[in-house]
Parts: C-alpha cells; structure tokens; sequence
C-alpha cells in the first residue's frame, strides 16, 4: 500500500469517523470526490488506481482535475469549490504525517477557490405554495405522504437530508408540537409546528401505523426515501403546480427552494434574522443575511424611510409623455 492510499485510509477510518465524527453525508462526499480525483490521475498518467501516489498528486494535476468538472462533466463553480474542500480535508490531516511531501501537499492547498457570482435565491410565494401543495393526489397514499412531506418542508425549512432520516419518533404532538431532527454539525434542534401542520401530520401518523418501519416519509417496504426519490416526487408536483400557477414553471424550484420558502415566510412575518438562523439550524447569521438581500419588501420599506420630504412613496413610475417631462426639468 502507498503513501496516498495509507494517509487516504487514516482519514476516512479514523479521523474523519472517530475524531471529527463527520456526518454520513459528508465522509460520502469527500469518498466520491477522491474516487474521481483517482479515477482521473489514473487516466492521465496511465497508471492503474492503485499506483497513484504523491508523485503524480500534485497542484498541477489537481487544478486540471478541477477544471475537467467544469468542462467536461458540466459541475458548477461551487460544486468544483466543494471538491477543493473535500481535497483540502484530507490533504491538512496528512501533511503532518508527511513531511517528505509538506512542499506538495502546501502547492496543493494553495489552489484558490473559484469565485463566481452568488445564484438568485429561489423561494415560493403564497399563490405557489398553495398550487405546489394542492398538486399531489390525496385519494392515494403515496400523495396524503408527498402532501405532508411538502407542507412540513415549507413550514419547518428542514434540509432534505434532515427530512428523510426523520422516523415516526421525531414527532411530537403534545401540548408543544413540534419535530426534533441531527441536523449540520450533529446539532440536534427541535422546530415548532403550526396547529394546521400538527393536524395534518396527526392524521397522516394514524395512517402511517398501519404501515412497515419507523421512517416517517417511507417507501413501499417500510424505508427511509432516498434523495433522489424525493426530488423525483417534488419534480412531479411541480410540473401539475405549473398547470395552474405558470410561474412556477419560471422557477428552478428543489428541495432547498423549499427551504428558502420557509425562512422567507419567516422573514415576512418579521421574525428577526437570529431567530431565523436558529430555527434553520445555521451556526451564525451569515448564511441567513441572503434572505435579507432576497427580500425586496424590505428594500422597498428602507427605500421609503430615506425618501425625501413631499416625495409620493412608491418605486418610481416614468411620465408617459418623456417629451412633456423633459421639458419640465
């Protein structure tokens, strides 16, 4: 066994599990990332996986790797920053181990991450909200499940990783109802329901009894969905939601869109951007600012509170005659 697949075994068993106590998700990300970066070392030099090391990993291949997700495998600037980072991880965890190779593994860290312009923040209006959650068929369970699954991801703004691990246990519909889930960062939180969504979710526990295992959203034999399996379903809404709300349609709508939904509805109601980044579970307020910049009522409000004296309030509206205005300057 070489240097790189040693120091690759000692991460992934040891640090990452034991020491970091990484989520699933994540050691799975870092896993896939380092198979690619393998895969394609291995076809750049000719040499078989198992003969890649410290000789051919270097910044020079890892910047080419980096820039064949973009070109050839059409992966955005962030995921290709996700990659450096699942490189990086590893490659800081080994460099003491190593010092034979510190010059090579400091070039590699050095890579710069790409910046590209932030996307436009996706999220629901009322009117979309109402025709995504009235598009699933309620005379079938599969569509009273997709129903429930919808209106508690709007409502809470749990992520879909956070949705789908949920069991039957996880709610709790006492005095305070409310849904716990490990959320990022094995923080465990607890997020409030409203009465509506208690009540549906109520009726869809009584039923969910009837049927195999314990995960709240289930497949045919009783099993956690997968990603995938939701976003299929969600895909599905969206395209009869469209029929009668076209612009849905205009919208690149997810999962995570639905979480946006959620802190936006929050937002609106002028909950304060602390309590927000609470109830998503983020460390800081720093992921949640982006809602404040996505938010143009309050661009609106900022703008009428500095407007000068005996000004109309309102976004400005041009003259219909520019001549006639033009000449009143």
């Amino acid at each position: 066994m070489n240097t790189l697949a040693t120091a690759l075994q000692r991460y992934f068993a040891v640090y990452a599990r034991t020491q970091r106590d990484l989520s699933d998700n994540t050691i799975g990300a870092y896993r896939d990332t380092w198979r690619l970066l393998i895969k394609h070392l291995a076809a750049a030099s000719g040499k078989p996986a198992s003969a890649i090391d410290f000789d051919i990993l270097d910044a020079g291949h890892v910047t080419a790797f980096l820039d064949h997700l973009e070109r050839d495998r059409g992966n955005s600037a962030s995921t290709r920053n996700t990659r450096l980072t699942a490189i990086r991880a590893v490659l800081t965890h080994a460099q003491s181990d190593l010092p034979e190779h510190s010059a090579t593994i400091t070039r590699i860290l050095a890579i710069p991450r790409k910046r590209h312009p932030k996307p436009i923040l996706e999220f629901l209006n009322r009117d979309e909200t109402d025709a995504l959650l009235a598009a699933p068929d309620r005379t079938t369970w599969t569509g009273r499940r997709d129903h429930v699954l919808l209106a508690l991801a709007i409502q809470t703004g749990l992520r879909i990783s956070e949705l789908r691990s949920l069991t039957t246990a996880d709610i709790h519909l006492g005095g305070a109802p409310h849904v716990t889930c490990l959320g990022k960062g094995r923080r465990r939180r607890a997020t409030p329901l409203t009465k509506l969504t208690a009540n549906i979710m109520g009726a869809y526990l009584a039923e969910r009894a009837t049927k195999p295992g314990t995960a709240l959203f289930n497949g045919p034999r009783g099993q956690h969905l997968s990603r995938d399996a939701i976003e299929h379903r969600l895909a599905k809404h969206l395209t009869k939601a469209a029929a009668t709300c076209p612009s849905i349609g205009e919208k690149n709508i997810t999962m995570h869109a639905l979480r946006h939904t959620a802190a936006m509805n929050l937002l609106a109601e002028g909950v304060d951007i602390a309590v927000i980044a609470m109830w998503l579970g983020h460390q800081n307020t720093h992921s949640t600012d982006a809602y404040l910049h996505a938010d143009m009522t309050i661009k609106q409000a900022a703008i009428d509170r500095t407007r000068p004296p005996n000004t109309k309030p309102g976004t400005y509206q041009p003259q219909p005659d520019i001549l006639d205005w033009l000449s009143h300057l």
